[in-house]
């Protein structure tokens, strides 16, 4: 039986823009590919530079792994000394801006986009994410689209973040949960 309530033949995202040409995207996805994924491991600078040039704002020392995804690197501001681990995902259809001093782990999907599931055609919904100073989202987490981390919040581990996090609190679970303030030791 087909249910004829869906009409995707009407899904429409002419009003969205990737920000930049389609040659541009194109450019991006090769230099991706054939000059940053081949990347030796402590080749950082290369890597930031390939970002900057294709507009990622970066700050001091950023620590890019060779192995992170991003669709559309000028939506994407990293500060200082933050570091986004291999195999993370920056799907940024909208602004994922990303403070100082903060950990992307490995395999972590920071995701701006999804879809109406309310909506008969499907329609693109987008909204950007904000990460704040010293905050960690852990090995495989999910960030969701409009999600504010506050500062030095934890995402844990394969945590799946709908709502914005309270600073310095440790979120688990799908969909995450607060389970405790974090708290840091002095140094030494």
């Amino acid at each position: 039986m087909t249910d004829s309530r869906l009409h995707l033949d009407r899904y429409d995202q002419s009003w969205f823009s990737r920000g930049r040409s389609n040659l541009v995207v194109v450019l991006w996805d090769l230099v991706q590919t054939f000059l940053i994924h081949p990347s030796p491991h402590p080749a950082y600078a290369w890597r930031r530079f390939w970002y900057r040039l294709f507009g990622a704002k970066l700050g001091h020392k950023v620590l890019i792994r060779k192995s992170v995804r991003c669709n559309y690197p000028w939506k994407v501001a990293i500060g200082d000394h933050s570091m986004i681990g291999d195999e993370a995902w920056l799907y940024a259809l909208e602004h994922i801006t990303i403070a100082d001093h903060v950990v992307i782990s490995q395999q972590a999907y920071l995701c701006t986009g999804s879809h109406d599931i309310t909506d008969p055609t499907f329609n693109l919904k987008v909204a950007p994410i904000t990460i704040q100073h010293g905050a960690w989202v852990a090995l495989g987490a999910l960030i969701m689209p409009g999600v504010t981390i506050g500062a030095g919040a934890v995402v844990g581990a394969r945590a799946i973040l709908t709502k914005d996090a309270v600073p310095w609190t440790v979120y688990v679970g799908q969909p995450a949960k607060p389970v405790g303030p974090r708290t840091l030791r002095e140094l030494p």
